[in-house]
């Protein structure tokens, strides 16, 4: 009897597995698949494995690191892991994943390789200078690695889409998946009650999701006079070259015109108990929390920038504003803050665009046709 193939999800970070990719996992177990997934341990081995998935420890592989001689480690451990492990299909999530495990897996002759990037990030995005330098050598790479026949890449949005077709990448190997689903059940529909209002921010404290801008918005409203609370609720993250400081977190808490939460492991409560949700980002794949505020019937204010876009219908759920424009992302905020009929308007159609389109079912049963047709393009080759 033909042993189960195996799959091997290879992720930076166990918390970024358990919040974006763990229902695929399970769901790619159930439908017959032999579930492996390497990733650095912090918190969330045991979540893991009581979802009945084997994990393997990443010692080396980070996503800060820039040293050479550490990459070259990082290379070889996943070089090592992909011989031993000798998986039909490995699923890489995020640019680092893509690109080392990418190269790792033609060393190792892997059959198949899927590789999911949830935005462009920081190096092909962002615009700061180390972003640009980078840029050069890993667009070299991305259009040497992902132009091979066993390969397919999975983006979140057009914008993305575009992107990779400037770099050269064919289309033959492009697939369009919008997100990575969310949980109708857990982020469910209910009314709009906090008193006064409460406006949102979710997300890792980092300057480009445009946390900076949504304070200084805040602090304009309130020294006029608005009756709103305004609330962060995320971590930093020390890894990121964009983080903000705790201390610096804690001070705009001290002045008292926001509220900063820090993590929470419960964001249904946190979103059901906001009025409007907003992500003022600079760029993303497919904002996950923008989707699960939309589920939950909250009016969403975010940026015009590729990936936050795509999830909004202007004046129909949300409202967009310019990229690190203070004073629209104000005057956005102050007009939902004033209308609360308006609010439940955008909720309401928001939570259908999320059961059409979002629904967790649909964005796993997409990925997992791409599972089998990679299998069946490998079979005949």
């Amino acid at each position: 009897m033909p042993s189960a193939p195996k799959i091997l999800y290879l992720v930076t970070e166990d918390w970024y597995f358990c919040s974006h990719r763990l229902p695929l996992a399970i769901a790619a177990a159930k439908s017959g698949y032999d579930v492996v997934v390497a990733t650095r341990v912090n918190q969330h081995q045991r979540v893991i494995e009581r979802a009945g998935l084997r994990v393997i420890p990443l010692r080396r592989l980070k996503r800060e690191s820039m040293n050479p001689l550490r990459e070259l480690s990082a290379m070889w451990e996943l070089i090592k892991i992909y011989r031993q492990e000798r998986p039909s299909l490995v699923h890489h999530v995020a640019l680092k994943p893509v690109l080392y495990g990418t190269l790792a897996a033609r060393i190792a002759r892997i059959p198949g390789i899927v590789n999911a990037l949830g935005g462009l990030g920081f190096v092909f995005a962002s615009q700061r200078a180390l972003a640009r330098l980078l840029k050069i050598p890993f667009t070299m790479l991305f259009k040497w690695l992902l132009n091979t026949p066993n390969c397919l890449v999975i983006v979140q949005n057009q914008d993305d889409v575009k992107v990779l077709k400037g770099l050269s990448i064919s289309t033959d190997h492009i697939r369009l998946i919008r997100g990575a689903g969310v949980d109708l059940d857990s982020y469910c529909l209910c009314p709009i009650n906090s008193s006064p209002p409460s406006v949102v921010l979710a997300s890792r404290m980092l300057w480009d999701k445009g946390v900076g801008e949504f304070v200084e918005a805040a602090r304009k409203l309130r020294s006029q006079g608005v009756n709103a609370k305004f609330i962060l609720a995320g971590d930093t993250d020390p890894h990121n070259p964009t983080a903000i400081p705790v201390p610096q977190l804690k001070v705009w808490d001290d002045e008292g015109f926001i509220e900063w939460l820090g993590y929470s492991n419960d964001m249904p409560q946190v979103l059901s108990e906001a009025n409007i949700v907003c992500l003022p980002s600079y760029y993303e794949g497919l904002p996950k929390v923008l989707i699960e505020a939309m589920a939950c019937g909250r009016p969403i204010v975010t940026t015009d920038v590729p990936g936050c876009r795509e999830l909004v219908n202007p004046e129909v759920n949300g409202i967009l504003v310019p990229p690190r424009d203070v004073d629209a992302l104000a005057d956005a905020l102050n007009r939902l803050i004033n209308d609360k009929e308006l609010c439940s308007k955008m909720g309401h159609e928001g939570r259908k665009m999320a059961e059409s389109e979002f629904a967790q079912p649909k964005i796993i049963q997409e990925t997992l046709t791409v599972y089998t047709e990679l299998q069946s393009s490998c079979e005949s080759w």
